[in-house]
């Protein structure tokens, strides 16, 4: 693979118009309950070696990053307006439902918005201060990269449950997971279809299998918003933009741990009265670690998301030219995913109840399913581990559903591998 430095103005508007496709894929894939970022970067790259033959790698590069920023920002919208839970519920859900409940779904939309643009605002401007320190950082923390992230699973584990039982089941979930993971990173399986067959199982069609059972609406939501931008809400949206710095920083760190962290930085501890800065930066999170895991590719030289590792095999030289152009590309994908937020949050509020849920979840569970299978055959893996192991992710990803804890316990399928190899026991 090539590396090729765009100067030219054709060129440049070649990688603006990838940036603008990128974008727009992001929406779709955002916009559709069940697909994974992951999904359309695994079958991007999987596809590289004939897509190269029109476009260059930096094109491919820009499309992925555009994809992720997109997708991170309006992933949002279809979690906070499909499945809305009770109202006697509403104090055990996130902010978003909670404001949905109260009829403010535009004000939660901007909110998400707001937390989205500006946080990663923060990441690319402390970028310098980052590029200088971290690396160093980085060295004097490696040896003892397995003790945090042990500490980390241990804490999230006690944060998110406050009962012997849900910590039992909380402990359990985690602890399954990481042998899923461990085990299936052991094995001869592709890593792409691995990351798609497990995560589509774990978070993705599990979800909707178990939605399909619940009854869910969406109160009147008033016409017009009430959103002020106050001290809270820049204090949720600088706690976005470093926990997600944070996040795409540490390996096997994944939006479970950057939604505790963001809590407590958000002060949204209390979700009575910071459920507004914590969504803001809970939006911030997922954006900002959208550019954050493919930055350390160019300071430390270890990628931190599965888009960052596949642009990591697009790009053979990843040098101060190519991340700024990223960082561009980055800041314009945000500014146009800004756009399609607000436009689609309010379409979806004038248009919710026309919307068949239970149709659109069969689809979309057909969808991944076939696309496990033919990323399998297409990959040559072994079709018959990759069924098992899919339905081994799907159930286990419908236990907490039914036990009533965090799904955010599944990340051990990452943090428990990671914490076996960096403490050198294999």
């Amino acid at each position: 693979m090539r590396s090729i430095k765009y100067t030219c103005g054709d060129k440049i508007l070649d990688l603006l118009l990838a940036c603008v496709f990128g974008v727009l894929v992001g929406v779709f894939t955002g916009m559709v309950p069940g697909i994974h970022v992951n999904t359309v970067a695994a079958f991007v790259f999987s596809s590289s070696v004939y897509l190269m033959n029109y476009f260059s790698p930096e094109y491919l590069a820009v499309f992925l990053i555009s994809l992720s920023i997109s997708h991170s920002l309006i992933d949002f919208i279809p979690t906070m307006f499909l499945g809305v839970p009770d109202e006697g519920t509403a104090l055990s859900v996130l902010p978003g439902h909670y404001l949905m409940l109260q009829g403010r779904g535009k004000e939660a939309i901007r909110l998400v918005t707001l937390g989205g643009f500006g946080s990663l605002m923060v990441t690319v401007t402390l970028l310098p201060i980052f590029i200088m320190l971290l690396p160093g950082f980085y060295s004097i923390i490696k040896p003892y990269i397995a003790l945090i992230l042990t500490f980390t699973a241990i804490y999230m584990v006690l944060r998110l449950n406050k009962g012997i039982y849900e910590i039992f089941w909380s402990s359990v979930i985690f602890i399954f997971s990481g042998i899923i993971g461990w085990a299936s990173l052991n094995s001869t399986v592709s890593p792409n279809v691995l990351l798609l067959t497990i995560f589509s199982g774990f978070f993705g069609v599990s979800t909707l299998i178990y939605s399909l059972s619940q009854n869910s609406y969406l109160p009147y939501q008033h016409e017009n918003h009430n959103l002020r931008v106050d001290g809270k809400i820049i204090r949720g949206i600088f706690a976005g933009g470093i926990a997600g710095t944070i996040l795409g920083f540490l390996p096997g760190m994944g939006p479970a741990q950057g939604s505790i962290l963001a809590q407590e930085m958000s002060g949204g501890g209390n979700m009575t009265e910071g459920r507004e800065s914590f969504l803001v930066a809970m939006s911030g999170v997922n954006v900002s670690d959208a550019l954050f895991s493919l930055i350390t590719i160019y300071i430390i030289g270890n990628p931190r998301s599965g888009v960052a590792v596949f642009i990591d095999k697009l790009i053979q030289n990843f040098d101060l030219q190519i991340l700024v152009m990223f960082v561009f590309v980055s800041v314009t994908a945000v500014s146009i995913s800004v756009f399609f937020c607000i436009s689609l949050g309010d379409f979806m509020i004038k248009n919710i109840h026309k919307l068949n849920y239970n149709k659109l979840s069969r689809g979309i569970i057909i969808l991944m399913s076939a696309l496990v299978i033919i990323f399998t055959l297409k990959e040559g893996s072994n079709l018959f581990y990759v069924i098992i192991l899919y339905i081994t992710s799907i159930s286990l990803g419908l236990i907490p559903h039914y036990v009533g804890v965090n799904k955010s316990n599944l990340m051990g399928v990452l943090i428990v591998p990671a914490i076996v190899i960096y403490t050198g026991l294999v």
